[in-house]
């Protein structure tokens, strides 16, 4: 039995855990306002993961951070503006210091799809790249049963920073036409708003986000099936580029359009059949399962893995 304080750290809340094996057996969590330093909220998690921990005795803790991350040393080593004094920070000797256990620390993108492969939709699969669709683009690699790190931590995790057009927006990374910014959250209003007819369309007035641009698109609306047909084309070229470049059995997907997953689904499975090189056969295309739990649900195979990542 392998118990596992969890830590999955987003933009406006800190979901906390305590796993075993393959359950989550308790939860709670902080929210905290735009602008804070991770500094600022590490008393109250560590607060919030003793009180977890309670009567129990977990082993270490799992920490899921929303940035690149150097999982080997458990440092921070960019954050795109986000908690952005974290590279500063010893998350291993605060672990140690305040909650008295060893910390690991990765990118929630790969705690998230070592939970899909331990208890959700990746269950047996050892080659998988898994893509979450919601305000930006997460992505990550797996081959031979490890998560991509790579020597700067970086391997398999900018899956929503593969350019798709080279005349394209600019980036929050800073590249021009990364798949985020033609077909995320954050792109959507401002891909909308330059779109011809968008003043006519049953959009206008309407709050621009995934959800309304399906059910508009459902109803018929041409503006509306036409920005779809746009993400739905974006998403297909970005995992084209990850079968070509990762050789995946399966290819995950979760975050908030999956509540869409009757149209994406289908569509990403087509594109990929039509338009891969892979004489072997064609990756599977499958919903991620566990949801928000997902990272969480990482932390027990991330302690369980040897020491060392695929490169």
């Amino acid at each position: 039995m392998v118990r596992i304080l969890a830590v999955d750290l987003g933009g406006s809340h800190a979901a906390c855990a305590l796993v075993e094996d393959k359950a989550i057996i308790a939860r709670d969590g902080i929210t905290f306002g735009d602008g804070v330093t991770l500094e600022a909220i590490l008393p109250e998690i560590a607060e919030v993961l003793r009180r977890l921990n309670n009567q129990h005795m977990a082993q270490g803790v799992g920490f899921g951070f929303c940035g690149l991350v150097d999982a080997r040393n458990s440092r921070v080593s960019s954050t795109n503006g986000k908690f952005v004094d974290a590279v500063d920070l010893d998350l291993r000797a605060w672990g140690q210091n305040q909650i008295g256990l060893p910390l690991r620390l990765e990118n929630d993108a790969r705690l998230a799809l070592l939970g899909e492969c331990a208890a959700g939709a990746a269950q047996g699969e050892t080659d998988v790249v898994m893509f979450t669709l919601g305000t930006g683009i997460g992505g990550v690699a797996m081959m031979d049963g490890r998560p991509l790190q790579g020597k700067h931590g970086q391997a398999g995790v900018l899956g929503g920073h593969v350019p798709v057009n080279f005349n394209g927006r600019k980036c929050t990374c800073g590249a021009i036409g990364c798949a985020e910014s033609e077909a995320s959250g954050w792109s959507l209003p401002l891909v909308c708003a330059e779109w011809p007819g968008f003043a006519t369309s049953a959009l206008q007035g309407r709050e621009i986000n995934f959800e309304n641009v399906f059910a508009c698109a459902a109803a018929g609306d041409r503006v509306a099936v036409e920005v779809q047909q746009h993400c739905l084309q974006v998403w297909g070229a970005t995992a084209i580029a990850a079968v070509h470049a990762f050789d995946p059995d399966v290819l995950l997907y979760g975050g908030g359009v999956m509540k869409s997953a009757n149209v994406v689904i289908p569509f990403i499975q087509d594109y990929v059949n039509r338009y891969a090189w892979t004489p072997w056969g064609k990756p599977t295309v499958r919903a991620a399962q566990l949801g928000n739990d997902a990272a969480l649900l990482g932390v027990v195979p991330l302690f369980q893995q040897e020491s060392g990542f695929v490169r």
